[in-house]
């Protein structure tokens, strides 16, 4: 059971998990997923929230819980066994995000950690690389970050500056990244850059960078003070002159990169899709205890008519997102989750998700627009899920282009 963590002022039940009739079952869950659950909702209920507002202070979760998380077997659980992991499928990976989201733990950046970096190893790295970064990433030893997005460059990943000179056996890497998730922490880093100035997209490549503060040409630049997620650490970095062994290339040459991110980017949008569920669901869940607690005009909020209805809307939207969320998830188990559909279920859900956050802080009224209350946080931390990972505007071209 969720537990809520925002002080004696909070109502009994505003942290509490869902009530039965608001569950629904994922038709893609098993027992197994079941029992990940109970395991991720006891680590970041018990052994993260608790520490939550001192994360929230300095603006990157501690390492430690990396290492924890990977010790109960909740990083990279799709990642084989042989390679360190749990054996599972991206649904595994989903159901961590799930209990993530629902406990109100935003620090950890599982999502990037997760959901992305093993992704592109499997995917294109050797058996040798595979060898050497999956078991750590798996274990937590290994934080990973992907560096796509560059100042200036937004969304248009063709546009991108930083570039790599081959010299000998090494990449001369030279530009810079920026609102790069995981950072502050990252020690290893799926790069993308210029290694043909001249060929547009077809120029680009992916190389993997073992970072660290002793490395000649490497330098983390700020922590980004953001609107939301302030404890999940997001900064700018920087190369200038940084070398990086031809090994380290993913993918068998160069020129690549553009493709391989083409090919990744659908699981990344699920991610994304997933979690707006999961927020919405807890939306609803906490603002249905809150009304049914707060008494206005002599009777409990929920008693109010308008209330009734806003509630109404707000489930609705979640649990159509829920059924339409499962729906991509069994398709990309079955590998046929096309890139417009995952663009569609991106940013359908998580305007879906900005719209129920802010009509459930509304039946909040003034308390929900402090920050002892989750509702608070929740609104600021949803407004990013419409930018990041491409923003909802190049969602709905790539939607349109299908058609």
């Amino acid at each position: 059971m969720a537990v809520d963590t925002h002080g004696a002022a909070a109502p009994t039940g505003a942290g509490r998990r869902a009530p039965a009739p608001l569950a629904v079952r994922s038709p893609w869950r098993t027992q197994e997923h079941d029992d990940l659950a109970d395991l991720a909702r006891a680590f970041f209920t018990k052994e993260v929230m608790p520490h939550e507002e001192r994360l929230l202070a300095q603006g990157h979760p501690d390492r430690a819980d990396y290492l924890a998380a990977g010790r109960l077997g909740l990083l990279c659980p799709s990642v084989p066994e042989e390679l360190g992991g749990g054996g599972g499928t991206f649904a595994h990976e989903a159901v961590v995000l799930e209990e993530q989201v629902r406990s109100g733990e935003s620090t950890l950046g599982l999502g990037v950690h997760n959901g992305i970096i093993p992704g592109y190893l499997l995917a294109y790295g050797t058996p040798e690389q595979q060898q050497r970064w999956l078991p750590a990433l798996c274990s937590g030893e290994l934080v990973g970050a992907i560096a796509m997005t560059e100042p200036g460059g937004g969304s248009d990943l063709q546009a991108l500056r930083t570039r790599a000179e081959r010299d000998g056996d090494e990449y001369v890497v030279t530009g810079s990244k920026t609102f790069i998730t995981n950072g502050i922490l990252a020690d290893l880093l799926i790069l993308a850059v210029k290694t043909d100035t001249s060929a547009g997209a077809k120029g680009i490549s992916l190389l993997v960078c073992e970072l660290g503060d002793d490395v000649q040409g490497f330098r983390r630049g700020r922590k980004l003070d953001k609107l939301g997620l302030q404890g999940n650490d997001t900064a700018e970095l920087f190369f200038d002159g940084m070398r990086v062994p031809v090994a380290n290339l993913l993918g068998p040459a160069e020129g690549l990169g553009f493709v391989q991110m083409m090919q990744q980017l659908p699981q990344e949008r699920l991610v994304i899709g997933v979690t707006a569920v999961a927020a919405m669901e807890r939306a609803v869940e906490l603002t249905v205890a809150y009304t049914k607690e707060r008494h206005a005009f002599g009777k409990p909020l929920f008693e109010q008519q308008n209330t009734r209805f806003v509630l109404a809307e707000c489930l609705a939207l979640a649990r159509s997102g829920r059924t339409f969320a499962d729906d991509c998830v069994v398709r990309h188990l079955a590998g046929e989750l096309d890139v417009a559909t995952a663009a569609l279920s991106k940013f359908h859900l998580t305007d879906s998700q900005c719209t129920v956050v802010d009509k459930c802080l509304q039946l909040f009224g003034g308390y929900g627009y402090t920050t002892e209350y989750p509702i608070a946080r929740m609104y600021a931390d949803a407004r990013v899920q419409k930018i990041y990972a491409g923003s909802n505007e190049i969602m709905k071209e790539l939607v349109a282009r299908a058609l």
